[in-house]
């Protein structure tokens, strides 16, 4: 991840925000740099070993290098000794440019991922902090010194020292070094997306208490840190069956190679151990073997490009395998915060009583609801507090009672809440219920709001129209979803009505209305009975089971502690969306992998058309010899000349990664098979018959 000052926005086509970082281009002549020391350094044989093929071309390098110094080390040869030893020497020389070519294409995406890695460092330095100690004393010690639980004071002009949950005071906090955005955000208690704060961020104003959540070496800019850092990167599980499987294409051309000394020897083919350790490296699959862990890097990197953190590289292609995403409405569909958009009067009042009501009801509520019904009482409806507020009590809202309220200083009891539970407190204290309720509510729940009665003892005045605004581009984007083949489910407290309007609005293929965080789990539970993997975001601690147990977890970063902690994937920049662009990534980086192992492949086609007939000329197969190539030692040098270059040539589509279209997996096959297999067969017989040309072997 770049430092703030290295990002860039872009404007998309949908109207968000391209929070995409980039390295800047006045390092990378030192990113190139250091990758060329890099792919040296690599060939160390402990290095090497790690992956099967190049190894095999390493020992090839080490072999061919001995008999250019003696030709007859493995036997007398019949060929001008001197001659030999060029051909030889020509080909250990491509050999080795093979090793390093292969080792500068994964040392670039180490490099970025380094760079990026080095960015973050310059972000988190020492700070002092100001320890919280049992008897109320202030002790100042090194943020390096700070544990899990600790309590620390930070004021304006402080570092936050470490990750930690606001236990108390508000402030505004600038976290451009995390998310890249100018704009500081109100952090305080109490609440899912403003209590979480993260080291290395900077408090602007006031003062805040904080429990530290996190040990040294632990926190987020930690686990960003380690993320990028390519070289420290596991292999993911498609990643080792894909090694697999070239270690066993490459034995079975070993074994293939060695059978071929009994038979050329047999018809007194031309054939050395440099000759049949050539033939080797052109067949086995070195162009996937040397790309492949530089497409895996690219993957992580490009979703570190996106300002998302995951754990792990596994989670970024359980991406790419999606079926079904399960999205939270409230803050990830919906705006977040719901307003009140109106109030509507039932049994016979006035809407400016409904709004007085309502008014008294919410003074004590400070939630953005609360605090949206307070104001269009008093700006709409001219609404005043008629009470000595210290004399009156707050009633908080319980998942319990799914009200809240005020006691007036009269002994009168104002409340809004749900209005099944409206209903319930109403009839406990001896009222009746109006049926111009019932018909309020169903408007309010068929424009997609949330209804809130409003009621004073045992009198309902009316309800309140909360308003949900669907985030701006979701259809366009769900419909995305949808030819990618990906379900989107969306989950939702709110009662089935208004659930469904939202739903349809939004474009979501299913929905599940009244749903608890039971619900959440059951329904991903529900979906991996089927075989499914399944995605979803969220950003509360109610969200925390759920996240835990989706193949995907995606947290926010504006959310709870417990909720980063239990996802794995963090998105900086707060965008539920976001996990459209994350499917597309794992999609490409499964599909990247998938081509350029069918182009691979297939090379050896036009190689084995270019080696075998030239060498076995003397067996009659000349006529396949269709390149017309001038020899065999032509032949040989043209066809290991390539299989080198089209190393580094392909560097950049590794990184970049194959072009993604929102296609079914069949249409995706058959596009990549005609592509890279086909283009994979072509492209060698006319590079290898070019080079042929050029060089001025005869």
């Amino acid at each position: 991840m770049q430092a703030p000052q290295d990002s860039k926005t872009r404007q998309m086509p949908s109207g968000k925000r391209d929070t995409r970082r980039h390295t800047p281009k006045a390092n990378m002549s030192g990113l190139y740099q250091r990758a060329i020391r890099e792919a040296f350094l690599k060939l160390d044989p402990r290095t090497t070993v790690k992956n099967p093929v190049m190894f095999i071309v390493w020992v090839g390098t080490i072999v061919t290098a001995l008999v250019t110094i003696d030709p007859n080390l493995f036997g007398t040869v019949q060929a001008d000794p001197g001659q030999q030893r060029i051909l030889n020497g020509l080909i250990t020389l491509i050999l080795f440019f093979t090793l390093v070519f292969a080792n500068f294409a994964e040392a670039v995406a180490e490099g970025r991922g380094k760079a990026q890695a080095d960015s973050l460092r310059s972000t988190r330095s020492e700070a002092i902090a100001r320890k919280l100690l049992p008897d109320g004393t202030i002790q100042e010690i090194s943020s390096t010194e700070l544990r899990r639980g600790d309590q620390v004071k930070v004021i304006a002009g402080d570092m936050i020292p470490a990750d930690g949950e606001v236990i108390k005071g508000v402030a505004s906090v600038d976290e451009s070094a995390i998310t890249g955005e100018s704009a500081p955000v109100l952090k305080q208690p109490g609440t899912d997306i403003a209590s979480s704060v993260t080291g290395g961020t900077r408090i602007l104003s006031d003062e805040l208490i904080l429990n530290i959540t996190s040990d040294p070496g632990q926190g987020f800019i930690d686990r960003m840190i380690a993320l990028v850092e390519g070289a420290e990167r596991s292999k993911t599980p498609n990643e080792i069956a894909l090694t697999v499987l070239l270690t066993v294409l490459t034995q079975v051309f070993l074994i293939v190679v060695a059978t071929v000394s009994p038979l050329a020897n047999y018809v007194q083919a031309p054939t050395t151990i440099a000759i049949l350790i050539s033939l080797l490296v052109a067949l086995i699959p070195t162009t996937i073997g040397g790309l492949l862990s530089a497409i895996g890097i690219a993957g992580m990197d490009r979703v570190a490009q996106f300002n998302v953190i995951a754990t792990s590289g596994r989670a970024v292609e359980a991406c790419g395998d999606i079926n079904t995403l399960v999205l939270d409405k409230t803050g990830t569909i919906t705006l977040g915060n719901r307003l009140a958009a109106e109030f509507i009067a039932v049994n016979g009042h006035s809407v400016e009583q409904v709004a007085q009501v309502a008014l008294d009801a919410s003074i004590f509520d400070e939630t953005p609801e609360g605090k949206s019904i307070v104001q269009l009482a008093e700006q709409e409806h001219q609404a005043k507090t008629t009470f000595d507020s210290a004399q009156a009590e707050g009633v908080e809202f319980s998942a319990r009672t799914r009200m809240s309220g005020t006691n007036l200083p009269d002994g009168k009891e104002a409340r809004k809440g749900a209005v099944d539970a409206v209903k319930g407190f109403v009839r406990s204290r001896g009222g009746t219920i109006p049926d111009q309720l019932d018909a309020a509510y169903e408007k309010v729940s068929r424009l997609g709001g949330t209804p809130l009665a409003v009621c004073q003892d045992n009198d309902i005045y009316g309800v309140i129209y909360l308003k949900d605004v669907v985030k701006p581009g979701l259809r366009e984007r769900f419909d995305q979803l949808r030819r990618m083949g990906v379900k989107t489910i969306m989950l939702t407290g709110d009662n089935r009505i208004t659930a469904s309007v939202i739903a349809q609005e939004a474009g979501v293929d299913d929905f599940i209305a009244e749903a608890t965080p039971e619900d959440k789990i059951d329904v991903i539970r529900k979906e991996q009975s089927e075989g499914k993997l399944v995605a979803m975001t969220g950003d509360g601690t109610n969200d925390a089971p759920a996240l835990a147990q989706a193949n995907v977890g995606v947290a926010m970063n504006s959310g709870t502690q417990a909720a980063k902690e239990a996802a794995n994937m963090v998105d900086l920049d707060s965008d539920p969306t976001k996990l459209i662009d994350l499917v597309t990534i794992g999609k490409q980086l499964l599909i990247t992998r998938g081509a350029l192992t069918t182009f691979s492949i297939a090379n050896d086609i036009a190689k084995y058309f270019a080696i075998i007939p030239t060498i076995f000329a003397a067996a009659g197969i000349g006529s396949l010899n269709i390149m017309g190539l001038k020899s065999p030692q032509s032949a040989i040098i043209s066809a290991l000349i390539y299989n080198a270059l089209i190393i580094p040539a392909l560097i950049p589509l590794a990184l970049k990664g194959v072009q993604f279209r929102p296609l079914t997996a069949d249409q995706l096959l058959r596009r990549n098979i005609f592509i890279y297999g086909v283009g994979g067969v072509i492209a060698p017989f006319i590079a290898i018959k070019i080079i042929d040309i050029l060089i001025p072997l005869a």
